[in-house]
């Protein structure tokens, strides 16, 4: 009976604490935040830079995640004038996953028209969360 009772909390406890872990990286996943300070250049991206932003997405072959994330930042490229969205394979360019300090996939940064990181949004983001990010970042037209 004793074995019995321990066994009921320690299952009780992993699915608490299961679920604890759960809500919160719900919570933080996609969440566009503000970062501090890398820039990445053309040559950093192996093509030019948007006139007045850059979406540069972190992806992999098989995320899923990626493809919708993937069909977000077109659409915003497409609404925003001067914003250009770049992939990246982030197994391809491992270089810049490790600077960058990519541990996920999608992972989403919003550049400035110079090519500072001022935003980076780690799962996929909310199309809302990216057009709020831009409206920081971007200069008046």
């Amino acid at each position: 009976m004793h074995l019995t009772m321990t066994g009921f909390w320690v299952v009780l406890a992993t699915l608490v604490l299961g679920t604890v872990i759960g809500v919160i990286r719900l919570r933080r996943d996609g969440r566009v935040r503000d970062t501090d300070g890398d820039r990445l250049s053309e040559a950093d991206l192996g093509q030019g830079l948007g006139e007045r932003a850059t979406l540069v997405q972190f992806s992999t072959a098989f995320c899923q995640p990626c493809r919708a994330t993937r069909r977000i930042l077109a659409d915003v490229s497409a609404v925003v004038p001067g914003v250009r969205h770049i992939e990246i394979d982030a197994e391809s360019r491992l270089d810049l996953v490790r600077r960058l300090d990519i541990t996920r996939t999608p992972t989403v940064l919003v550049l400035d028209p110079a090519g500072a990181v001022v935003k980076k949004a780690a799962g996929q983001p909310r199309k809302g969360e990216v057009l709020a990010a831009l409206a920081e970042a971007v200069p008046e037209a």
